[in-house]
């Protein structure tokens, strides 16, 4: 891995380095990167791993602190490398640490002139500190970020930026929650600076993008650090295009005048007399109120009757849970109050309130875990009685059995320091409740469609889609009435229940599609016009005596009927009518398959004076816009053809049958004729003719 050589910009004692950055800029050929470029600062404490952290990301060779000869300044002044291997171009910049004690507690100009250097030449701010620091006035810089904002504000016009905090030795502590801390702080911090008139309260968003992001211990868990840190190297790859970490910074100056730039912000900056730190009152309440309240979560957190808490309300609900915990932190929230009684107040309340944001956030588990049991035990104990519930009262009456139930363990579970609710769960609770009821309407739908509605397909009659559509009314609309009665005790906005009603409608017209479609089968649909057709057709063979059934009986008039009532079977099945409304489907399918050679004039349609097939498409214009097409028309004129074909067997056999007795008739007559009179008359009476 290739290691870039830093170059010393400003000395210790604030000399900038012209010729030096000349040099430079000549050497790494920065000059040619024009507008592709980005200069990533770090500032933060003395010995608290800057240089370290610039090295292991940007593969720099910044010098770094020997742990073994303890800690102590190493970075002094302010030094800048070129990035390795990083694109776009990107300059890296390692500031000497803050709180230093070899400049001494009084010599804290170069500190806050380097800080306020580093905010406004680089585009991205690398402020590093030790995530237990959060809330420090002093460790998490906030008195220094303060006058550097209101001296940013003044001397420098909005230039778009990122300020990227790097929590050092993350443990367990959820980023989520130290990130929304920091910000806070942070907004807060900017808030109360004072606007030049100029800006008119130009907000913190028009300076800096505020991020944060965390890394473990380096010396502890050097290979997890390592890994973080080349995901964190990742992030400024890319960096100035669109979505990148600085992809919206403006105002960007070409980097063949960052020598003149640097060199002319440094002496604003040096120029300036504004700059104060935080009066000592301030900084000593601010670190004493810190340890006072650190000592005091330590005390908490190691509390046996906490402990013994904790552990039991992870096998199940416990009774007192709230008072008891509540006591617990009043006990050391007192204690805390009597020993920081004589410091500054608003540093004294700001400690405490982050005192009690840090215990609730010990609390939180074991609160959400008990409210996670509640809210278990109430959902079971909820599905067994809906159950057994067999009207709606029995359901309202079970709903708000549980409810209650439910409402009463969460307010024996409140922490009273903290401004929790339940409503999350409780939410969750009505939602999954809901949910209950609605698979026990949908169920009570099923079953009162799914059978019948299939068996009214099935049987194919002329009322087919009437009775259906009377079927469907009936039974959803008594199960949205009930569900509708069963949800009162809900308290529900009425565009809620209006969207349960309708997923109850909805379940059951999905459920008559569904019935439909399997029904609309093709093969299932020819099967059952075969076995209509072979049925009728039994049925008026077996209606006429052996004897009669002559040359006399038009038979292709008998096969046209029989046809018939296999097409309506087809004619049912080309679509879904849930109005059950008179249509003209049959009609079409009528004309076009059996009276092809009188096709009826009102369904033709002509182009240019040529007559086309009114089933030559694959919608029903015959319908209602409600229908919903199981078998497109040219479905329904393949089927056709297709059943046609399977059906020739039967009517030749017919006809055969016709003959059959027709010759049989014959030779009967003949033999009658040969015999005589009498001899006939007694043939007759023996046949029982």
């Amino acid at each position: 891995m290739k290691m870039e050589q830093g170059m010393q910009l400003i000395d210790g004692n604030g000399k900038f380095n012209v010729d030096g950055l000349k040099d430079f800029m000549t050497a790494t050929e920065f000059a040619q990167s024009g507008l592709s470029y980005a200069i990533v600062a770090i500032i933060g404490s003395q010995s608290s791993g800057k240089s370290t952290l610039m090295n292991q990301t940007f593969h720099t060779n910044f010098e770094e602190m020997d742990a073994y000869n303890g800690r102590s300044q190493t970075t002094k002044g302010i030094w800048i490398a070129k990035c390795s291997d990083i694109d776009p171009f990107t300059i890296a910049m390692d500031f000497e640490g803050t709180d230093s004690n070899q400049r001494g507690e009084d010599d804290t100009a170069f500190e806050k002139q380097s800080t306020l250097f580093a905010l406004a030449i680089a585009d991205v701010v690398l402020i590093n500190m030790w995530y237990k620091d959060i809330g420090l006035e002093n460790a998490a810089s906030r008195p220094l970020l303060k006058t550097v904002f209101q001296v940013m504000k003044r001397l420098f016009k909005p230039r778009k930026k990122t300020l990227l905090f790097v929590l050092r030795d993350h443990s367990k502590t959820p980023l989520e929650y130290l990130k929304t801390a920091l910000l806070e702080d942070i907004e807060k911090i900017w808030a109360a600076v004072a606007e030049p008139e100029t800006l008119c309260s130009a907000p913190l968003k028009e300076f800096f993008n505020v991020e944060v992001t965390a890394l473990p211990s380096y010396e502890f868990q050097e290979e997890k650090f390592k890994e973080q840190v080349a995901q964190l190297r990742q992030r400024f790859v890319h960096s100035i295009y669109p979505g990148g970490l600085v992809g919206d910074r403006q105002e960007v100056e070409p980097a063949s005048v960052f020598p003149l730039r640097a060199e002319e912000i440094w002496k604003i900056i040096k120029d300036n007399k504004d700059l104060d730190l935080p009066a000592v009152k301030v900084m000593v309440a601010s670190v004493r109120c810190e340890e006072i309240a650190g000592e005091k979560l330590k005390c908490f957190t190691s509390d046996e009757d906490w402990l013994e808490m904790k552990e039991a309300v992870q096998a199940g609900p416990v009774s007192g849970f709230g008072a008891a915990v509540s006591s617990i932190l009043e006990t050391y929230l007192s204690e805390y109050d009597r020993e920081v009684v004589y410091f500054d107040q608003e540093v004294r309340n700001e400690k405490r309130r982050q005192l009690l944001s840090n215990a609730l956030m010990v609390v939180r588990d074991a609160y959400d875990t008990m409210l996670m049991h509640l809210y278990s035990n109430t959902v079971k104990s909820f599905k067994t009685s809906l159950e057994q519930s067999q009207d709606v009262a029995a359901i309202h009456l079970c709903s708000q059995s549980c409810m209650s139930m439910f409402d009463q363990g969460c307010e024996d579970a409140a922490i009273q320091q903290s401004e929790w609710n339940a409503s999350k769960f409780r939410e969750k609770l009505i939602c999954d409740m809901l949910s209950e009821m609605m698979a026990k309407y949908k169920k009570q739908i099923t079953h009162a469609l799914a059978k019948r509605v299939e068996s009214l397909l099935e049987a194919g009659e002329r009322d087919t889609w009437a009775s259906i559509g009377n079927l469907f009314e009936c039974n959803t609309e008594a199960a949205v009435s009930d569900f509708s009665d069963a949800v009162a005790s809900f308290d529900l906005r009425s565009s809620a229940i209006d969207t349960k009603l309708q997923h109850l409608r909805e379940h059951a017209r999905n459920l008559v599609e569904m019935k439909a479609r399997e029904v609309a089968d093709a093969g299932r649909v020819l099967r059952r016009m075969k076995d209509r057709f072979s049925q009728v057709l039994s049925d008026y063979e077996s209606s006429l005596s052996w004897y009669s059934w002559t040359g006399e009986i038009n038979l292709d008039e008998v096969e046209r009927k029989t046809l018939s009532e296999s097409l309506r079977i087809l004619s049912i099945m080309a679509a879904i009518r849930f109005d059950g409304m008179p249509d003209r489907i049959e009609k079409v399918l009528y004309s076009s398959l059996m009276d092809r050679t009188v096709p009826d004039p009102s369904l033709q349609n002509t182009f240019m004076g040529a007559k086309l097939d009114p089933l030559a498409s694959d919608t029903w214009e015959e319908v209602s816009p409600e229908a919903i097409t199981l078998l497109k028309p040219e479905d329904c004129k393949s089927l056709w053809m297709n059943f046609i074909e399977k059906i020739k067997p039967m009517m030749t056999g017919a006809r055969s049958r016709q003959d059959g007795r027709r010759k049989a008739r014959e030779g009967l007559a003949a033999a009658v004729a040969e015999i005589g009179a009498v001899g006939s008359a007694a043939v007759l009476t023996l046949l029982g003719v």
